[in-house]
């Protein structure tokens, strides 16, 4: 008798019993999941800085991701502001821009993530600006989007900096569209922009860049509705986008796979609606915080389905950063 073919679905993960190990389906073949980490103290740690809109903190607090427990406090920025982006390399954590009631802020500022302590200055963004992007890879990180809050002034601008070195961001390209309220992930090649809103409403754009190079952003895919505000993090294949408003404070998580273009679709929900969240990862988990509430929460890439509690920030806080020195991008 015949056997009948199966088809296995893009993004599909599979446990090799020959090699022992995790692998993913990229469509041709199929290529084995990195779990390694980066860190030097025990585990994969994500850092979570700023926030607490209206008015900005300058508190840098710190989790070890493969492990459950509330926020440990890490050290100070050089400025509390909110609405930040970050991004890190294995050893270097990067923020960048937000606002300083009243005004936008152009700052960078570094941490070393394997320590704790205050930021150090790096230098500074191309413009000031609130509800930035942040992407990377290990020695590149990319900073997109944003809004000028008075006059209102949304902006398409990408720029980059080497995270290794310290200097003044530097001119990338151009988001496909002005906007703001966005966030960012990445593989070690690819980095994905996701989500939007600007003066006109709210988008379900998705936008990618190749890090290496520099150039204006294209066209990746949509997300399944409209959604500003998410939390947005990913391994080295899978790129999830949690919660979010459109404008009703949103539930669900959504995933894509970086590698091909394509819309996203439903990996599962949040603990509750939130909106004003942000995420960072390691190889395996992807951790949800802040927004509505001080709740951290988590999934595993690898399994879809809902988030699970994870443990608690040290206060409430919305539009804060994250990031971690063992996200897809590295």
């Amino acid at each position: 008798m015949s056997i009948i073919p199966v088809t296995v679905p893009t993004g599909a993960i599979r446990y090799n019993t020959d090699s022992n190990k995790m692998e993913c389906f990229n469509g041709t073949k199929w290529m084995q999941i990195a779990v390694s980490s980066h860190d030097l103290n025990g585990g994969a740690r994500g850092l979570f800085g700023g926030g607490s809109a209206p008015v900005g903190t300058d508190v840098i607090q710190y989790i070890t991701i493969p492990t459950a427990g509330n926020a440990i406090d890490f050290g100070n920025l050089t400025v509390g502001r909110i609405g930040i982006g970050a991004c890190a390399s294995p050893t270097r954590a990067v923020f960048g821009g937000g606002i300083n009631a009243p005004a936008a802020s152009d700052v960078l500022d570094f941490v070393t993530i394997s320590s704790t302590g205050n930021a150090t200055d790096f230098g500074n963004l191309i413009t000031a600006l609130r509800q930035k992007a942040a992407l990377s890879n290990a020695t590149r990180g990319i900073f997109s989007g944003g809004y000028v809050p008075s006059p209102l002034s949304f902006k398409n601008e990408i720029d980059y900096i080497t995270i290794s070195s310290t200097g003044n961001a530097v001119d990338y390209g151009d988001l496909t569209g002005i906007r703001g309220g966005l966030g960012g992930c990445s593989s070690p090649t690819r980095g994905l922009f996701v989500g939007a809103t600007n003066s006109s409403g709210t988008y379900n754009t998705i936008d990618y860049v190749t890090i290496a190079t520099l150039g204006n952003a294209e066209d990746f895919g949509d997300l399944d509705g409209v959604r500003a505000g998410a939390g947005v993090c990913s391994n080295s294949i899978k790129g999830v986008f949690g919660g979010g408003y459109n404008p009703s404070n949103l539930i669900t998580i959504q995933q894509v796979n970086i590698a091909t273009i394509g819309n996203a679709f439903s990996f599962g929900d949040l603990v509750a609606a939130n909106k004003t969240l942000v995420a960072h990862s390691s190889p395996t988990r992807a951790v949800f915080g802040g927004g509505l509430s001080d709740v951290i929460q988590y999934i595993e890439f690898a399994t879809a389905g809902d988030a699970v509690d994870f443990g608690d920030l040290l206060a409430t806080n919305q539009q804060l950063s994250a990031t971690s020195n063992a996200h897809g991008g590295l």
